[in-house]
């Protein structure tokens, strides 16, 4: 069944999207095209990634009250436990959907991309799962950030290949992948990681992880009688927030915020803020926002949070930014640590940086929305990943792994 909001037959959502594309790979999207487009009408394809997503990944995930954080700041905030899925993301989602249409297209091996290692570390599982050969890109600088998850993926049987090029982040772990891909498309599926890039990518990642957002609407009417007033995720090329947001489209009332990597701030040259910051252009083989210089050359990207350090966004987003659906709002480095360290210390939740972002967007939106709605204003925030990746950034950033004498000492001596 299709909808207003899905993309056109050419993958564009209204003027992004689409597929700019060497022509070796255009047969091959075609193929992923025709075979995706023929699983998701296949009942026995269908109930087969159900089974898989409750019996395997662990979903539906919670939708939680967080009740001393609500009390804290003054509205009903409800917390969307991705972090609780098999492998610790809303990535397994993904992945368990591409790996099943893999085995469908007599595929042997699957490459990936990723950046914080969620994507990485779900597409290692979900090859181990079915049996499939496994390589990972990940830029050399994410290596080093997120080497518990290179280890995860190492101990799974994958080959994880650091990339030197350009800012040594995701945006190059994407070029060598596809370059991959090219040479091996004939007994090699792509696991994209993210609802960006070349049509059916934006389209089909929406639908494996359009879940998040299906389970959070049905929830809420169960738990509180009525939908959100507001729901919030975190946006890098844009999975788990367009997993979100789908369900909520047509719900007119209900507000969109997609959360943005402010970096250093926005008025700074780090950050990765691409729709409030960047232009109209073409990145990873289709037209999306893009951080660019006047040349129209793809500028370096900064965020505190691997996931997010990416110069473009998944093309359906550029589309709700330009309709006003959704706002898209940056959050700095600073923002999102100190959301990490307050709901740790209200909740008992330590979340990645990623969803950090989301919740510290959360806390700037939500006067604004208990103004108009009330006390009982009500607000999801898609906590997309669990923080223990994320633990090494955390104790660099909070100081953390001394005594509180050590950490008294180093402050009175500074002084």
């Amino acid at each position: 069944m299709t909808s207003r909001h899905d993309a056109d037959e050419l993958g564009f959502f209204g003027d992004f999207g689409g597929r700019f594309m060497p022509e070796a790979l255009v047969a091959a999207l075609d193929e992923l095209t025709a075979e995706w487009e023929a699983a998701m009408a296949d009942p026995a394809f269908i109930g087969e990634f159900e089974r898989l997503l409750r019996d395997y990944a662990g979903t539906p995930s919670k939708l939680y009250h967080a009740e001393r954080l609500s009390a804290q700041v003054g509205a009903r905030v409800l917390l969307k436990r991705e972090d609780l899925n098999h492998t610790g993301a809303h990535k397994i989602r993904n992945v368990m959907g591409q790996a099943l249409l893999t085995k469908r297209m007599g595929k042997t091996r699957v490459i990936a991309e990723t950046g914080a290692g969620q994507h990485g570390v779900a597409s290692a599982t979900a090859a181990a799962y079915f049996g499939l050969d496994c390589t990972v890109y990940m830029g050399k600088v994410d290596t080093e950030r997120q080497a518990l998850n290179v280890a995860r993926m190492q101990m799974l049987g994958a080959e994880v290949i650091a990339v030197d090029a350009g800012s040594a982040t995701l945006k190059d772990a994407i070029n060598e992948a596809l370059r991959d891909w090219v040479a091996s498309v004939d007994h090699t599926a792509y696991l994209f990681g993210t609802a960006a890039g070349p049509h059916p990518f934006p389209s089909m990642v929406r639908e494996f992880c359009r879940g998040i957002g299906d389970e959070s609407r049905e929830q809420c009417l169960e738990q509180f009688g009525r939908l959100p007033d507001a729901v919030a995720a975190c946006v890098g090329g844009g999975s788990n927030a367009i997993g979100m947001f789908t369900a909520f489209l047509d719900d007119e009332d209900v507000k969109i915020y997609g959360l943005e990597p402010g970096g250093d701030g926005v008025d700074t040259d780090r950050h990765a803020a691409t729709i409030w910051a960047g232009e109209s252009g073409v990145l990873h083989g289709a037209r999306t926002y893009v951080l660019q210089d006047e040349d129209g050359q793809t500028i370096e990207s900064h965020s505190i949070s691997a996931g997010l350090d990416y110069p473009g966004v998944g093309p359906q987003h550029a589309h709700l930014a330009k309709t006003g659906r959704a706002q898209y709002l940056p959050v700095t480095d600073t923002e999102a640590m100190d959301a990490m360290a307050l709901l740790a210390r209200t909740e008992g939740i330590i979340p990645a940086i990623e969803s950090s972002h989301a919740l510290a967007g959360a806390l700037k939106v939500i006067p604004d929305l208990v103004a108009e709605k009330g006390p009982d204003a009500t607000i999801i925030v898609n906590l997309s990943g669990r923080g223990d990746k994320d633990m090494g950034t955390a104790i660099e950033w909070f100081g953390l792994g001394r005594s509180n004498n050590e950490q008294s000492n180093t402050e009175e001596n500074a002084k």
